[in-house]
């Protein structure tokens, strides 16, 4: 065996000595082929965006373009065969759409075509002669370029090369200079024909855009909930958890009857003909039945635990106390989000630059199409690849971040003496030993996240041909990833935890902590569960309350906008705002519970291995009434050679 910890004696021995557990105080690198492979990997993020900045066109895609090859704001060089291209628009900084908003339906699928503007006409224009007054007292010309201003309403079929009339009102986006209609209808249209997909974003762009307002006051709504749920489970009392049951119950029945009087209103309401209000009652169809599931389930669930609300107290308030010794673990969330925000903006910009990398093409009518090239797409996957197996990386080094500020924290004698800023020490000891750790523990997750997008791809390409037999199949392999990818969490957690006490590589820690653990499964898998289940409810009765809200002000709305879209958005936010934030009580409370696997492995209590644990800590494990049961497997367990954890591991 080799030799492990501060403790180990420098001569050699053929046994080594038993070491006391707490964190390594001298660590060794663990999985650096992983980390070297993160890095040669993004080596080629980093080509990817080199080459999308020099083959890319950023300019096209920050400052617009018309449909001719002129980009807008800029002096152009002509493009050979398109004789409006090579134009000084150096006073032309606006990108404005000709008939976005008004394509007859076999042209449906047709691109508007863009033009470059001084300024965007933030009045509706009614006839050819307020475009020409428009044009005269503005500079801003709508017709083609080809077509004089003088001639808009002499020259005969000079409404061909004109906006088709009335020209709805506009004004400029902010960052990308484009001309956006300010009404929702044309607004949905027109970014649905941007995009080449009308029929989907025109439900989800109408319905976003004439209730914006109503669901940024939902995300704030769901951010103040989740806020309280924080504070509810920091200083957690018995009335509270009460409460707070009940209201969980409240909120699901609230939402579930609602949802069903909803849909009772809409069959019988004679006026239903509009397309808009048929999709909500469909899909208040669907949300009454899966929400009418959810809530009979954790009804059920809430019955049978009822008896354990005094343990669930007792757990939080053993969980909180372990964080009142880093009360700064709460504010990981938002550390952890900023650079999350950060990584995808930059990963959304490098994509979108990639959109633009391609080669210009004259096609009919003297307009410029630019194809992208065919290594492209190669490039897209390898930068889907890179967020998913990126974005899990950050999030590991969170988890292993919290899990090593606990074990500073729960293998310390003096209780009453803290140690020094635990969570920097846990960040630098991550940094500088157990990168590698979290690359493996994350391209785990990435593995499996993988196979679930490229089979969600084949099955959204296969529409036209999907059976009953290909769909029962895509749920079951959906939901068989699904399944894998939340074992691999947990797994991931407690091998981050272990990699935390020993130093020990990601496989190792794995393996240690299934075997700690597996001895002690009786107790732990119970309480542990439980107290998984109640953050659980916090984040349905976040997600309860916020969709209760928007249930409110949507309905009021169901003529003018499919808003059942939109509120989904906002549930998942809701859900995701939650789980950000009480994610850090499920971290703490596995990493808890290792430690005390570890520390009623190692030691028995007496003065000579006394435990760990605190007193409140020791008193709750006595009060699960399942203490005995691992105590006998522990004392089974002293007969094998070896008891501490290091002796698994050979």
């Amino acid at each position: 065996m080799h030799c492990l910890g501060a403790d180990c004696p420098v001569s050699a021995e053929r046994t080594p000595r038993q070491r006391e557990w707490r964190p390594q105080i001298y660590r060794k690198c663990t999985d650096t082929a992983w980390l070297f492979l993160f890095f040669l990997f993004w080596t080629g993020l980093v080509f990817i965006m080199g080459y999308s900045v020099v083959a890319g066109a950023t300019g096209r895609l920050l400052f617009g373009y018309d449909s001719f090859g002129n980009v807008c704001g800029k002096k152009n060089s002509p493009v050979e065969g398109a004789p409006l291209s090579g134009q000084d628009m150096t006073l032309k900084k606006h990108v404005f759409f000709m008939n976005s908003c008004n394509l007859d339906a076999e042209d449906v699928r047709l691109s508007p075509t863009a033009l470059c503007v001084s300024s965007c006409p933030e009045e509706q224009l009614n006839t050819l002669e307020e475009v020409q007054h428009f044009a005269h007292t503005s500079g801003s010309f709508l017709c083609v370029y080809s077509l004089n201003s003088f001639n808009y309403t002499q020259r005969p079929k000079a409404d061909l090369l004109c906006p088709r009339l009335p020209v709805p009102p506009s004004k400029s986006f902010p960052l990308f200079n484009r001309c956006i209609p300010q009404t929702p209808e044309c607004y949905s249209l027109f970014a649905s024909l941007l995009l080449n997909d009308v029929d989907t974003l025109h439900r989800i762009l109408s319905g976003i855009m004439s209730g914006k307002d109503t669901i940024l006051g939902l995300c704030i709504l769901a951010l103040a909930l989740s806020l309280a749920m924080m504070f509810t489970f920091r200083f957690v009392t018995t009335l509270l958890v009460h409460i707070f049951i009940s209201l969980v119950i409240l909120g699901l029945l609230f939402v579930c009857g609602v949802l069903w009087w909803l849909y009772y209103d809409y069959t019988h309401d004679l006026s239903t003909e509009l397309d808009t209000e048929r999709e909500n009652m469909k899909c208040v169809l669907g949300f009454a039945i899966v929400s009418t599931v959810v809530t009979a389930v954790l009804l059920v669930l809430i019955f049978v635990l009822r008896k354990r609300i005094k343990l669930a107290v007792e757990l939080f308030q053993v969980t909180n106390k372990a964080i009142s010794s880093s009360p700064f673990l709460l504010f990981q969330p938002l550390w952890t989000f900023a650079i999350l925000i950060f990584f995808w903006v930059l990963w959304v910009a490098v994509l979108l630059s990639l959109g633009t990398a391609g080669a210009a093409q004259v096609i009919e009518g003297g307009r410029v199409e630019y194809q992208p090239l065919l290594d492209i797409r190669c490039m897209w996957w390898y930068h889907l690849i890179g967020l998913i197996w990126t974005s899990e990386f950050i999030l590991a080094c969170q988890q292993m971040t919290i899990a090593g500020t606990v074990v500073t924290c729960y293998f310390n004698r003096n209780k009453n003496d803290p140690p020094d800023r635990p969570i920097l020490s846990s960040l630098s000891i991550l940094l500088c030993y157990h990168q590698g750790t979290a690359v493996k523990g994350s391209f785990l997750i990435a593995a499996v996240r993988i196979p679930r997008v490229i089979l969600m791809c084949i099955y959204n390409a296969l529409k036209e041909k999907r059976r009953a037999s290909s769909r029962c199949t895509f749920r079951c392999c959906n939901g068989c990833f699904w399944c894998l990818d939340t074992y691999l969490h947990h797994l991931n957690q407690n091998a981050y935890t272990t990699t935390a006490i020993n130093g020990t590589d990601f496989c190792t820690s794995a393996k240690d902590a299934f075997k700690m653990l597996s001895k002690n499964s009786s107790h732990f898998t119970s309480v542990n569960w439980f107290g998984d289940f109640i953050i659980f409810l916090g984040k349905v009765l976040v997600v309860c309350f916020t969709v209760f809200g928007g249930l409110m002000a949507f309905n009021y709305n169901r003529a003018l906008q499919v808003w059942a879209i939109p509120l989904l958005l906002v549930a998942f936010f809701a859900y995701l705002v939650a789980h950000s934030f009480l994610s850090v009580f499920e971290t703490v409370m596995d990493a808890l519970f290792l430690c005390f696997a570890v520390d009623l492995e190692t030691n028995d209590g007496s003065l000579e291995k006394p435990y760990f644990m605190d007193q409140e800590f020791l008193s709750f494990v006595k009060r699960s009434n399942k203490l005995n049961s691992a105590q006998q497997d522990k004392n089974s367990l002293r007969t094998e050679e070896g008891t501490e954890l290091q002796s698994i591991m050979r």
